[in-house]
């Protein structure tokens, strides 16, 4: 008779980006919504979630900005050196989480961006359904209609939209079956824009959990406008 290993879930949030693209004087994941840095909105979905035992935050060595922020002192919380981008970020995570664990097995890893700060326990609910070894990552349908281009920004074809769904975060996998897939890729010098990239890469068919449109990542400043309305929508 097979022996059921309990699962045990931890959590990273690659922090160390300097967000350019929000033409902002410091990092987007440190600006204030409602009093509180986007990263810390980001941080309490996951700190008050039963299930996720612990949260790995990597952040940019010399940080200015971590210091201040409320979350420190939070027995869940552990904060960690990101890397140059953000693949390298959570394998540091993941190195930080192997380090801290006697027995990696059972052990699964939600990696979440730290500029969305509107996620839902409830999706992550939906996300904790998925127990097979090919992991989940959440995702909405796509739709608007997709087209492809040219290098000169022209059009070259319309895609099916009906196979085709926008990435989001969290990305739910096998502690030790991600961190294999992740320096699998980069020893291939593979370019790896999601966890769920490099799975694909190792062989793996991560499952598409359909989450909330709300749970948009802030990249631009149009985006923080939408965030916040959201949030104010979420507190009342």
């Amino acid at each position: 008779m097979n022996q059921v290993i309990p699962r045990r879930v931890v959590a990273v949030v690659p922090a160390a980006g300097i967000g350019s693209r929000m033409q902002a004087a410091k990092p987007k994941q440190y600006l204030e919504i409602q009093g509180k840095t986007i990263l810390e909105h980001t941080l309490s979905v996951l700190l008050t979630y039963p299930q996720i035992e612990r949260v790995f935050l990597a952040v940019a060595p010399h940080d200015p900005y971590i210091a201040h922020l409320s979350f420190l002192n939070h027995p869940k919380m552990e904060v960690i050196e990101g890397g140059e981008n953000r693949a390298d970020s959570v394998l540091n995570g993941l190195y930080a989480v192997s380090h801290q664990q006697q027995n990696t097995v059972g052990v699964w890893v939600m990696v979440h961006d730290a500029a969305r700060p509107c996620l839902t326990h409830q999706d992550l609910d939906k996300l904790m359904q998925i127990d097979d070894e090919n992991g989940a990552i959440l995702a909405i349908p796509a739709t608007d209609t997709i087209k492809r281009a040219l290098p000169n920004q022209q059009i070259k074809q319309t895609e099916d939209r009906s196979e085709l769904w926008l990435a989001q975060t969290p990305q739910f996998f096998p502690l030790d079956s991600l961190k294999q897939a992740l320096e699998q890729a980069f020893a291939r010098g593979m370019q790896v824009t999601d966890e769920a990239s490099a799975m694909e890469f190792a062989g793996f068919r991560p499952h598409l959990v359909a989450g909330r449109s709300d749970n948009i990542k802030v990249t631009r400043p149009e985006d923080f406008a939408l965030a916040e309305f959201y949030l104010t929508r979420k507190s009342q």
